[in-house]
Parts: C-alpha cells; sequence; structure tokens
C-alpha cells in the first residue's frame, strides 16, 4: 500500500476497507495454524490469538457494511478466540515464574514454585488438547473455508459503496465513547457535588483490595481499551501525530492493565494450588514480588485514569476522530 497527498485517484469506500482489514487478519489466522498445532513456539499461539480478536473486533466495526456467511459471527469468532485464549494465558502465567529476569525465589521456596509449574504444565497439556481439538471441528473449518469464499467474491450492505471519510468518524467514536465511560475509570475514586476526586496516593494494601473488589470491572476497562485500539489501529493512514498519540496512550492502558490482572491472576492460581494456605507463608517471596509488581503498575495507572478522566483530554480525542485527513490517497 503506497500513500499519495495529491487528489488524482479515488478514495476508497467503506466496504474495500473492511475486505482489507478482514483479509489481513484472516490471513494472519492462516499463516499460524499449523504452528499452533505442532505447538513448538508460543508466539504462533499468540499471534493466532491476536489474529482472531482482531478480526472479531473489524468484523464488529465494519458490521453495517458487511453481509457475511452466519458461520463468520461474532459468537464463533468469539468462541475459538477463548479457547485459544485459555491456552495463551497459561502460557503467560509459566512465563512469569520461569522468566530469569522476572522473578526471583529463594531456594527454600523452590519446591512450592515446582508444585505450582507442575500444575500450570497439567493445566497447559489440557487446554492444547482443546485448542487441537477445535481447530478440527466443524465450527472452525466451516468458518475458514466460508469466510476464504467470501473474500474471493465479498457481498456488501448498500452502505459499503459510501466514501470512507463519510463514515469514519461514525466508525470510531462509538468504540471509543464507550472506552471514556467506562466505570472502570471510577475505580478508587469519590465524587463530591460532580468533582472527581483521585486520591492522592494509595499504600500497598489500599491497592490490594481495590483490586479485590474492583478485578473485573478493571478487566473489563482493558477488554474495551483493546477494542477501542484494534479499532483505531485500522485507520492511522487517516490520521496525524495526535491520533497517534492517543492510540499509544490507550495501548498504555491495556498492558499496564494487562499487567496488574497478571499479578492477581497468578496469585490466585497459586491459591488455588496450595488449598487454604496462604501464599504468603507458602511461598513469601513471591507473594511479595507480585505485590511489589502490581503496586508498580498501579502507580502507572493512576497516571493514565487522571489523563482519561480530564474533560479536555476526552474532548480533544472527539475533535481528532472527527478530523481525519481527506487530502490523503490510499492505492493498492
Amino acid at each position: 500500500m503506497t500513500i499519495q497527498t495529491k487528489p488524482t485517484q479515488q478514495v476508497k469506500t467503506f466496504g474495500d476497507w473492511a475486505n482489507l482489514a478482514i483479509a489481513k487478519h484472516y490471513k494472519k489466522i492462516i499463516k499460524t495454524e499449523s504452528g499452533v498445532i505442532q505447538d513448538k513456539d508460543p508466539e504462533e499461539l499468540h499471534q493466532m490469538r491476536v489474529g482472531m480478536r482482531r478480526l472479531r473486533s473489524a468484523i464488529a466495526g465494519f458490521a453495517p457494511a458487511l453481509d457475511l456467511p452466519e458461520t463468520v459471527s461474532d459468537k464463533n469468532i468469539g468462541k475459538i478466540a477463548r479457547i485459544l485464549g485459555k491456552l495463551r494465558d497459561l502460557d503467560v502465567l509459566q512465563q512469569t515464574l520461569t522468566d530469569p529476569e522476572g522473578l526471583f525465589l529463594l531456594k527454600e521456596e523452590q519446591k512450592s514454585s515446582v508444585k505450582i509449574l507442575k500444575e500450570l504444565r497439567k493445566k497447559r497439556r489440557e487446554a492444547l488438547d482443546e485448542v487441537r481439538k477445535t481447530l478440527k471441528r466443524n465450527c472452525y473449518q466451516n468458518f475458514k473455508k466460508d469466510l476464504k469464499d467470501w473474500l474471493e467474491k465479498p457481498q456488501y450492505q448498500k452502505i459499503g459503496k459510501i466514501s470512507i471519510y463519510e463514515v469514519l468518524p461514525d466508525l470510531l467514536l462509538p468504540e471509543v465513547s464507550k472506552l471514556l465511560i467506562h466505570p472502570g475509570w471510577l475505580v478508587g475514586v469519590t465524587i463530591e457535588e460532580e468533582k472527581i476526586n483521585i486520591p492522592e496516593e494509595l499504600d500497598r494494601e489500599q491497592v490490594r483490595e481495590l483490586l479485590e473488589t474492583e478485578e473485573k470491572n478493571l478487566h473489563s476497562l482493558r477488554k474495551q481499551a483493546k477494542r477501542s485500539r484494534y479499532n483505531m489501529e485500522l485507520f492511522t493512514q487517516f490520521y496525524g501525530d495526535s491520533y497517534e498519540k492517543f492510540l499509544k496512550q490507550i495501548k498504555q492502558i491495556q498492558e499496564v492493565l494487562g499487567e496488574i490482572q497478571d499479578c492477581v491472576v497468578l496469585a490466585n492460581f497459586a491459591s488455588k494450588i496450595f488449598g487454604s494456605a496462604d501464599i504468603n507463608k507458602e511461598i513469601p517471596t513471591l507473594a511479595a514480588q507480585l505485590a511489589t509488581k502490581r503496586y508498580q503498575k498501579w502507580s502507572e495507572w493512576i497516571v493514565l485514569q487522571r489523563q482519561f478522566l480530564d474533560r479536555q483530554t476526552k474532548q480533544d480525542l472527539r475533535l481528532v476522530l472527527q478530523q481525519p485527513n481527506s487530502d490523503i490517497i490510499l492505492t493498492y
């Protein structure tokens, strides 16, 4: 793809852009499929999962323009992505425990660490078996075939013929609006007379308690940030530096909340393995390092929280999305 600034060619349509986005993610899924089944490189699984998620976001975002087969539905793609996700999440937990530059455990805690790893590997074998079965089932095979056929002979709704510039802000604003009004932004804040107050500093115990009670809210915010990011990344060619800045910040939201979530999940996983045992007693170094990392990431989160609760930040983002660069012509 090349970008020109001379208005000598016709701008691509809503439907054309839908086709390009879907084709890109479909190719990534197909490219990584055999690698996932062979299970030699965890990066293949990661890329296939990302491809599924991005495909799902693209189909949701371009839905008004699309006339897709029933097998290529949000429900079907979501089901496949969740099965891939279970395996990927176990890989992340395993990597956290085994990364030589990550957690450091005392010698006397190695036995407990081995117990956690043993259980993780057992769960991973089960999850891998389910992934392999899923990729052989009709649900996935029909999805793959029908989407391939659609890409060869795409069918669109009438609005798919409209110029992308006519609908671009309307494509982006709904998803970003869901992000901006998500209740996860209000975790830990108080509201008095319509004024939002963010506490200057919370201690580790206060952060721990907040994360225990608001884990689902923050996890949901992370997923919404991811959907907004994926949609915005489809259209970076149409915008400038301000758009890229907001996109980078939304990616940071996703990553910071993801790292907090990883710490919580690993601590919960360890607790289940040891039954009612307190991991602070069973494996105190691990518990302490997870708490430290969680607290550090919370400090990073507070900065982003302040930015996106600011009225001017939200207004600036809305204005940026409403002003795509109409001088750009894209050719393929």
